[in-house]
C-alpha cells in the first residue's frame, strides 16, 4: 500500500484591520485559496490541489493557519500565496496577505517550527519592552515556550529526513 506525502503550509495572514479577526473562519480561508489557485493555475492547478487540500489548523486571533496538500503539488500552492490580496467573509472583503512562515512535511515539524517562531516574537516583545511589570509577563510566556517531551526546534533540512526512512 502506498502512502500519500503531503507537504503542510504554516503561513502568517497579515491585516490592519481589526475588524478581521472576529470574522475570520476556515471556510474563508479555504475558498480563498482555492479561487487565487484557480486565478493564478487555472483549471489544472485548481484540480491538481484540490485533491487533498484542506486547512488543518486555524487560530484568528494570532492570524496562524495550517494548509496541507499533497507533495506533488505544494509548489502550485506556494507559488499562489503571494497573490492573495483580500479573504471574503460574511459578504464583506478584508485586505489581507499570507506570509508563508514554513513548510513542512508533517504536523509535528510546523508545531516545533511554530513554538520557536512566537519564542524568538516574545523575544522581540522583550528587548522593546518599557515596564518591569511587561517584561516578568513577557519571560514567563517565553519560559513556557516549549513542546513537551521534545528537544528545541532545529532547522535540518526535512528532505533529508524523507530520504532516511
Amino acid at each position: 500500500m502506498v502512502r500519500f506525502k503531503n507537504r503542510y503550509f504554516l503561513c502568517e495572514i497579515i491585516s490592519e484591520d481589526l475588524r478581521f479577526q472576529q470574522c475570520i473562519d476556515e471556510w474563508a480561508v479555504h475558498n480563498t485559496v482555492k479561487n487565487v489557485i484557480a486565478r493564478m493555475h487555472g483549471d489544472f492547478g485548481l484540480a491538481c490541489c484540490s485533491i487533498a487540500f484542506s486547512v488543518k489548523y486555524l487560530n484568528a486571533y494570532t492570524g496562524i493557519v495550517l494548509l496541507c496538500c499533497r507533495k506533488d503539488f505544494h509548489r502550485l500552492l506556494w507559488s499562489s500565496l503571494p497573490f492573495i490580496t483580500h479573504l471574503e467573509s460574511r459578504n464583506q472583503r478584508y485586505p489581507c496577505s499570507f506570509n508563508t512562515l514554513h513548510v513542512g512535511a508533517t504536523i509535528r515539524t510546523c508545531q516545533k517550527f511554530l513554538i520557536q517562531y512566537n519564542r524568538n516574537q516574545l523575544l522581540v516583545l522583550l528587548s522593546n519592552c518599557t515596564s518591569e511589570e511587561d517584561r516578568q509577563a513577557i519571560q514567563k510566556s517565553v519560559l513556557s515556550c516549549k513542546f513537551v517531551g521534545e528537544e528545541p526546534y532545529n532547522s535540518k533540512d526535512e528532505e533529508s529526513d524523507d530520504s532516511m526512512k
